[in-house]
């Protein structure tokens, strides 16, 4: 009997243990939409937002996440050069404040490009070639002979009379030539006695 319960004994361990081993691997296979589910539960919690949060802030993950360069310019000249983008940039520039922010963030590199280009031979001599078309000649005669641009400047003329800024610096303009007159007279007479 002993024998026996020697040889049971293996046996019934081993099926134990397969039994546990299978039901484990049954309940260890998830399907994928559970896991999914799973998965963005997790990620919806705090914890998973700090984990997030915690991983984006890390160093060598934000340059694994730098995307390639050619990428990203392949990406915007797509999306800024479709109808849609087309439409976009229209309806976005129509909004003054942001035709205004704009402006001002490609201020610098709008200078430097026309100082470039002023640089540039071949793009002078294009200008100087265009300034030179008789029929945009006329055309900038004619814009100035208009009664439009003649008020338009009158009132630009009126407004900065008016402004004090501009006061100041006549006012400035006047003492220093009064005081430059009075003491050329003052150095005539001195020489001159």
């Amino acid at each position: 009997m002993l024998k026996k319960s020697n040889l049971l004994l293996p046996f019934c361990f081993f099926f134990i243990i397969s039994g546990c081993a299978e039901s484990e691997a049954q309940g260890g296979q998830l399907d994928y939409e559970e896991t999914k589910k799973m998965v963005v539960d997790i990620l919806k919690t705090d914890d998973g937002k700090k984990a997030i949060q915690e991983v984006l802030t890390d160093e060598k993950i934000k340059q694994q996440l730098i995307m390639d360069q050619t990428v990203v310019k392949e990406v915007i000249e797509q999306t800024l050069t479709s109808d849609k983008g087309m439409e976009f940039w229209k309806k976005a520039y129509e909004d003054p404040k942001f035709a205004e922010g704009m402006a001002k963030s490609m201020k610098s590199e709008n200078e430097i490009l026309l100082k470039n280009m002023m640089n540039d031979p071949e793009y002078r001599g294009k200008l100087v070639e265009l300034m030179k078309d008789p029929e945009l000649q006329k055309e900038v005669q004619d814009t100035l002979k208009s009664t439009e641009y003649r008020e338009h400047l009158q009132k630009i003329v009126s407004e900065t009379f008016e402004s004090p800024l501009f006061k100041a610096k006549i006012q400035d303009l006047l003492l220093k030539a009064a005081d430059e007159v009075k003491t050329g007279k003052k150095s005539d007479s001195a020489s001159g006695a």
